[in-house]
């Protein structure tokens, strides 16, 4: 029997299930980036395990694009969201609640920049407001945004993440790079306004706010939607002084390197304080819920005396009980030091087990990883922005690399360059099973 009749036998009713989707739902499933090959349904999931409708288990180091950071279906996250609905927490949609409070009380706690916040349902939703609140404070238009980012699905931000090097062109420095929408249906007017940069290009974030009126400049502190790009010493610094220097406002987009790289966020581990602030996905283990805070004269725009200096920020669904349940309980787990302490442990034991792997097989490869983020890039270096990415990861070995996991029961999303997270979920037994089975994948390479 060929390969590829195995892979339909082993993913028979993936394929039924996916059929079916693509008569009720346009295009088959509810969020398109979740559309690849192979197209695996998955039924059910616990702790670091993920279980398909054909009955195969796989280790899951995607974790849903990161939310998990504490395991799928953590028992004490689920029975917070329990004990919301056994008190009859329900959603009030008038007058402050107690979770509100609680929840943004525990996000101040965590994150000393965070004079004040808002709860969204999303990170896309946050950064939205994050651009809003920007362009009110300095009554400008303009944003910088960073090459093989992304901050979300809205106008504002809604740039390819993973554009060709025929889109771009040649790395320019200092300068900007042709903008390559993700999305039909932008206004032009909204276009012009987005100003696209490579990260850790210090350079080209003056040349641009030399020449245009910037609101904000938003940004991953650690590119994480292209794997585990990590700024370069000062280069964050440097951010904050040209914010300074231009009157323009720093935003982190901290919905990924979040409660991943640590529980201060990425910014208390690179002594950087931005003016605003997005958190979502681990902020709740999975559960939808964002985050926007920071400087207390900023945030309080959504309240200003001034109706026509006050930002509206609303939601029925803002700061949901038993969403609101989950952010608390999970804030409440990782102020244990020993979650992180252990989380490290078991995320360097991947890391050095894997270079070992590639060394032992000739295979030229780097392992970048901050916390429990990590991502294996095909070259003799990690990459320090998408050129240097474009030019020197070889794509695809990644992909058959990806889909030889899979194929193996270790599942990372089938598509090169994209994170791996690790939970606390992890044991060191699952680490030393993934290492074996990806030693049994390489082979097939």
């Amino acid at each position: 029997m060929s390969n590829a009749s195995i892979e339909i036998d082993r993913h028979r009713n993936s394929k039924k299930l996916s059929d079916q989707g693509r008569q009720y739902i346009a295009g088959g499933v509810v969020s398109l980036n979740r559309k690849v090959n192979p197209a695996i349904a998955f039924a059910r999931a616990q702790g670091s395990r993920l279980y398909d409708v054909d009955g195969n288990q796989y280790l899951d180091y995607h974790a849903a694009f990161a939310p998990h950071l504490l395991g799928h279906n953590n028992p004490d996250i689920n029975d917070a969201v329990r004990l919301a609905m056994d008190n009859d927490w329900s959603l009030m949609g008038s007058g402050t609640t107690t979770w509100e409070v609680r929840l943004a009380e525990l996000m101040r706690e965590v994150v000393p920049s965070l004079d004040l916040v808002q709860i969204t349902n999303t990170g896309s939703e946050a950064t939205a407001h994050a651009i809003r609140l920007s362009r009110a404070w300095t009554n400008r238009e303009d944003i910088v945004l960073i090459l093989g980012g992304y901050n979300g699905w809205h106008n504002d931000v809604a740039r390819m993440v993973m554009p060709s090097i025929g889109q771009i062109g040649p790395r320019v420095s200092p300068g900007e790079y042709p903008l390559v929408t993700m999305s039909a249906g932008i206004p032009a007017a909204t276009r012009r306004l987005m100003h696209v940069v490579n990260f850790n290009d210090i350079e080209s974030v003056d040349y641009v706010m030399r020449r245009h009126p910037i609101a904000c400049v938003l940004l991953e502190p650690v590119l994480q939607n292209v794997g585990v790009i990590p700024p370069h010493p000062g280069y964050l610094a440097g951010l904050r002084d040209l914010c300074d220097k231009y009157g323009a406002l720093l935003a982190f987009d901290e919905v990924k390197t979040g409660f991943r790289s640590a529980l201060g966020g990425y910014q208390s581990l690179c002594g950087v304080t931005p003016d605003l602030s997005v958190f979502g996905k681990a902020v709740a283990n999975g559960y939808p819920l964002g985050v926007i805070g920071g400087r207390r004269d900023v945030m309080e725009q959504f309240c200003h005396d001034d109706q026509t200096k006050r930002v509206l920020i609303a939601g029925t669904y803002n700061a949901h009980p038993f969403n609101s349940a989950a952010a608390i309980k999970t804030i409440e787990i990782l102020q244990d030091p020993a979650v992180y302490e252990t989380l490290e442990a078991t995320s360097a034991r991947l890391q050095t087990g894997l270079e070992s792997l590639f060394r032992r097989h000739g295979i030229t490869a780097s392992v970048s990883r901050i916390g429990s983020a990590f991502c294996v890039y095909f070259c003799d270096h990690i990459p320090i922005d998408y050129h240097d990415l474009l030019a020197h990861h070889d794509f695809s070995l990644d992909q058959r690399y990806r889909l030889a996991l899979i194929n193996h029961g270790v599942y990372h999303f089938p598509s090169p360059c994209k994170q791996g997270s690790i939970s606390l979920a992890h044991t060191n037994d699952d680490i030393d099973e993934t290492l074996q089975l990806t030693e049994q994948a390489i082979r097939t390479l």
